[in-house]
C-alpha cells in the first residue's frame, strides 16, 4: 500500500481517537455502515469523499485540509475496473424526443438521477437507451442494465435483494451478503469509485428501486416506470406523453417505408395509434408488407378494430401465416425474459431452419424486438398480448413450456460438464460460462415455470446441471431457494440417493451464505437417508466437517474429516482422501498440536497434484512457523504460486501474515494481511473475512496498532452475529478484552483467542 492511503487511514485513526467512540457508535452518528468504516480505518477501501467530511462532522473537525490527502490515496486506490456495457442496441429509428432527452442528460450531470415515467408504450426504455448510448463517452466504466420486470406478464417483479445480487455480480462480486442491506451498502461503495451509468427498467414503485440506487460517486441511473416515482428522494421525475403529431407522423413514415402525401389519411392512424411509439412502428410495418396499400386502406382497417392496441396488434398479426401466428401466440407463455432461436424452435417443436424464418417476419412485424444479434424479448404489452391469444387458443400451451424446460435442461446438463473440475479436460469452459452468465435469468423462470407446472423431473435435476456454475456464485439466495425445491421434488419422486445429494449441495450453499446451522441441519438430514454411494458419503463428511469446524467444535470437525478419509480411500477417491487429511491437519494445527498437524499436512502433500496441494502446504507453513521458519516460508509461497483464484490468492496472504508475525516479521506480516484484504474486498466473501480478521487484528495488536486491532475485533463480533458463529464472538471479546486490560498473550499461534 503506498503512503497517501496510510496517510488517510493514520487521518481516519485520529477521527476515531478525538470521537472517543467505538466504530460501530462512530459509524451510527456519521451515517455509514460499520463494516464500510471498519474497511476505510485499516486501509482496505479509500472511502468516498462524502463519509470523510461526515465523519469530520461528528468530532466539529474542518475536513478541507484532509481533501488534499484523500485525493492523494483515491488516485494510488484500486485499479480501475475493466468497462461493463450491458445496454440494449439503440433503436436505429428512434425519433423525437429530443427536449426530453436534452432534460434527461441536463438532470444527469447535475443531480445523477432521473426517473423515466409514463404509459405503458410510450418509449421509456427506448429514450432511457438513447440517452444512455449518447452519454456513453461521459461514462468510460460502462452501462449497467436490469430490468426489474415490474410489469412483465407471467413473471414476478426482481426483488431488490436479488437485483442487487445481479447488479453486483455484474461488478464482479462473485458472492454477495445476503443481508439485502448490506448488499445495498455494497453496492454504494463498488459504485463509488467508478463512473458507470446504471439502467433500472421498469420498476414497480419508488420501494422497489430504492436500495438500488447508487450513493456518493459520479455513477449515475436511470429509472424507468409506469407509475411516477415521486417519493423518491432526489431522483427527479421526468413524464413522458405521447409523441407529438409531427414526430410521430416521421416515425410512422420512416417504419412504413413511405412518403406520406394522405394527410387526412395519416392523421386517422396517427390518432389510432395514440402517439405510442410502439403501435407507430407496427402500423409502419404492416403498411411496407403491404405495397399495394395505401394509407387510406390502413387507416381504414384500423377502424374496425375496437381498441387501439387491438386494432395494431391485430392488423400485425393478420399479415402472418398460421405457422408465424401459432409462434407468436407461444411466445407469449415462454418462461424468461429473453430467447434465442433454439429456445423457440424448442417452444414450437420446429427445425432451426423454419423457426429462424418465422422469426425473422415477426421482428419485421415489430412483434418481436432483436436487442442484440441472435436474442430476442417481446415488449409487455404485446407478451400479454401473445398470452391473452394464446389462452384462447392454444390447448398445448403446456406441452409448449415442458419442451421448453426439457431444452434448458439439456443444454445446462451439456454445458455443466464442460465446465472445469480437477477431473475434467474436454470442452470449453469460457463458452459454457457465457452460456450461464447469459441465460441465468432465464433459468430460473424455467425452474419456477417447472415447480407451477409440477414438473418434479426438471426441478429436481436443473440444481445439479447447475452446480459448477453455482459453486463459481455460491451461496446465493437462488441457488438455496432452488436447491430446497429440487430436494423436495427428490422426495416426491421417491429418489433417496438424489434427494441426499442435493441436501448435501443445500447445506453447501447454506453454509456459503454464512448460515451455518441451517447448513448442520440439511447434512444430518442427508445422513438419515441410507446413503449407499461412498463418494457422496465422503463427500457428505467432509463438508460436515467443515460447519463444525466453522462453529469451532474442532473435535466434532475432525472425526468427520477422519470418517471422510476412510470412505474416499474405499472409492480410491485420491483427491477427496488429500482434501481430508489436509483439513484434518487444519483442525488439528487449530487445537495446538503442531507436529501432529505437519504430519499430516505431508501425508496431504503426498497425494496432491497442482492447486489441490494449497491446503497441506499452508497448514504445513503454519505449523512450521515458530521453529522452521525456512520451511515454513517456502511452503506458504509455493502455495501462492498455486493459487489461481483470488480467494486462495487471498488465504495465502493471510497466512503468510500469521506466519509471519510469528517469526517477528511484523512490517511484512501487515504487508500481507494488508493484501489479503485487498483481493477479498471485490469478493465480498463474508466468510473468509470472519476467518481472516483475528489473524489481522493479532498482528495489529503485536505491532502496536491497538485501534486497528480493536477495530478488527469489533468487524469480527458485528459478522459473527450474522452469520451465526458465536464462537468467533466469543474469541473475539475475549481478543478486545486483552487489548483494552492489557492482558499479554502468547504470540506462537497457539493462542486460541488470536487463532490462525
Amino acid at each position: 500500500m503506498s503512503s497517501a492511503p496510510e496517510h488517510l487511514t493514520a487521518q481516519l485513526t485520529q477521527i476515531k481517537e478525538l470521537s472517543g467512540l467505538s466504530v460501530r457508535a462512530l459509524a451510527r452518528q456519521a451515517g455509514l455502515s460499520s463494516s464500510s468504516l471498519s474497511r476505510y480505518m485499516t486501509g482496505r477501501l479509500v472511502p468516498p469523499w462524502e463519509a470523510v467530511v461526515a465523519l469530520c462532522r461528528v468530532v466539529a473537525r474542518d475536513p478541507r485540509p484532509l481533501r488534499a490527502v484523500w485525493v492523494e490515496a483515491s488516485k494510488a486506490g484500486a485499479a480501475p475496473s475493466p468497462r461493463r456495457n450491458d445496454l440494449p442496441a439503440d433503436l436505429a429509428d428512434f425519433t423525437g424526443r429530443e427536449t426530453e432527452a436534452a432534460l434527461i442528460e441536463e438532470l444527469l450531470r447535475t443531480t445523477g438521477a432521473v426517473a423515466i415515467d409514463g404509459m405503458a408504450g410510450v418509449g421509456k426504455t427506448s429514450l432511457s437507451v438513447h440517452v444512455a448510448h449518447r452519454l456513453a463517452p461521459s461514462f468510460p466504466d460502462g452501462g449497467l442494465y436490469l430490468d426489474l420486470h415490474g410489469f412483465t406478464p407471467g413473471q414476478e417483479p426482481l426483488e431488490p435483494s436479488a437485483a442487487l445480487g445481479r447488479l453486483l455480480g455484474a461488478l464482479g462480486v462473485a458472492h454477495p451478503p445476503s443481508d439485502t442491506v448490506e448488499r445495498a451498502a455494497l453496492w454504494r461503495s463498488e459504485l463509488s469509485r467508478r463512473r458507470a451509468l446504471v439502467l433500472l427498467d421498469n420498476a414497480v414503485d419508488a420501494e422497489h428501486v430504492r436500495p438500488l440506487l447508487p450513493g456518493a460517486g459520479k455513477s449515475a441511473v436511470l429509472v424507468t416506470s409506469r407509475n411516477r416515482l415521486v417519493s423518491l428522494d432526489g431522483v427527479p421525475p421526468v413524464s413522458l406523453e405521447a409523441l407529438p403529431p409531427a414526430d410521430a407522423a416521421s416515425l410512422f413514415g420512416r417504419a412504413a417505408g413511405v412518403d406520406l402525401a394522405e394527410e387526412e389519411a395519416v392523421a386517422q392512424v396517427l390518432r389510432q395509434c395514440g402517439g405510442l411509439p410502439l403501435a407507430l412502428r407496427m402500423a409502419g410495418a404492416r403498411l411496407r408488407h403491404r405495397p399495394g396499400w395505401t394509407v387510406a386502406v390502413l387507416a381504414e382497417r384500423l377502424r374496425d378494430s375496437a381498441s387501439r392496441f387491438d386494432s395494431v396488434f391485430g392488423m400485425s398479426l393478420q399479415q402472418l401465416d398460421a405457422v408465424q401466428r401459432r409462434v407468436f401466440r407461444l411466445l407469449g407463455v415462454l418462461p424468461g425474459a429473453d430467447f434465442d432461436a433454439a429456445v423457440a424452435g424448442a417452444l414450437a417443436d420446429m427445425t432451426p431452419d423454419r423457426v429462424n424464418a418465422v422469426l425473422e417476419e415477426l421482428v419485421d412485424a415489430h412483434l418481436i424486438q432483436e436487442p442484440s444479434p441472435g436474442r430476442y424479448r417481446l415488449h409487455d404489452l404485446i407478451r400479454r398480448y401473445a398470452a391473452d391469444i394464446a389462452a384462447d387458443e392454444e390447448p398445448q400451451a403446456d406441452a409448449a413450456v415442458h419442451r421448453v424446460l426439457r431444452h434448458y435442461l439439456a443444454q445446462a446438463t451439456t454445458y455443466d460438464r464442460t465446465l472445469p473440475l480437477p477431473h475434467r479436460k474436454e470442452g470449453d469452459p469460457a463458452k459454457a460460462m457465457a452460456w450461464f452468465d447469459t441465460e441465468y435469468a432465464n433459468l430460473i423462470a424455467c425452474f419456477d415455470a417447472a415447480v407451477r407446472l409440477g414438473a418434479d423431473e426438471v426441478v429436481a435435476e436443473l440444481p445439479p446441471a447447475m452446480r459448477v456454475w453455482f459453486f463459481r456464485h455460491r451461496g446465493t439466495d437462488d441457488q438455496i431457494r432452488l436447491l430446497e425445491a429440487a430436494a423436495a421434488a427428490a422426495g416426491r419422486l421417491g429418489r433417496d440417493q438424489q434427494r441426499a445429494s442435493l441436501l448435501v449441495d443445500l447445506g453447501f450453499a447454506r453454509a456459503a451464505a454464512g448460515r451455518l446451522t441451517e447448513a448442520l441441519a440439511a447434512y444430518e438430514l442427508a445422513e438419515q437417508f441410507d446413503v449407499h454411494d461412498d463418494e457422496l458419503a465422503g463427500a457428505l463428511a467432509l463438508r460436515t466437517g467443515f460447519v463444525r469446524r466453522d462453529l469451532g467444535d474442532f473435535e466434532a470437525a475432525q472425526a468427520k474429516f477422519r470418517l471422510a478419509r476412510l470412505l474416499f480411500e474405499k472409492t480410491g477417491h485420491r483427491s477427496g482422501r488429500s482434501q481430508a487429511l489436509a483439513f484434518d491437519g487444519w483442525v488439528t494445527l487449530h487445537l495446538g498440536r503442531h507436529s501432529e498437524a505437519a504430519e499430516l499436512a505431508h501425508a496431504s502433500l503426498a497425494l496432491a497434484d497442482g492447486p489441490a496441494r494449497i491446503t497441506g502446504l499452508v497448514t504445513l507453513g503454519v505449523a512450521l512457523a515458530p521453529d522452521n521458519p525456512a520451511e515454513s516460508l517456502r511452503a506458504l509461497h509455493e502455495a501462492l504460486e498455486l493459487a489461481e483464484a483470488q480467494h486462495n490468492k487471498a488465504w495465502c496472504h493471510n497466512y503468510l501474515g500469521v506466519a509471519l508475525r510469528v517469526m517477528g516479521s511484523l512490517d511484512e506480516a501487515l504487508e500481507h494481511h494488508r493484501q489479503a484484504f485487498e483481493l477479498l474486498e471485490p469478493l465480498a466473501e463474508a466468510q473468509l473475512e470472519i476467518d481472516f480478521l483475528p489473524a489481522y487484528a493479532e498482528t495489529c495488536r503485536a505491532a502496536g496498532r491497538f485501534d486497528e486491532a480493536l477495530a478488527l475485533h469489533e468487524r469480527t463480533i458485528e459478522l459473527a452475529r450474522k452469520l451465526g458463529r458465536p464462537h468467533n464472538e466469543t474469541l473475539a471479546r475475549e481478543a478486545y478484552q486483552v487489548i483494552v486490560g492489557g492482558v499479554p498473550a502468547r504470540d506462537d499461534g497457539t493462542d486460541p483467542r488470536f487463532r490462525s
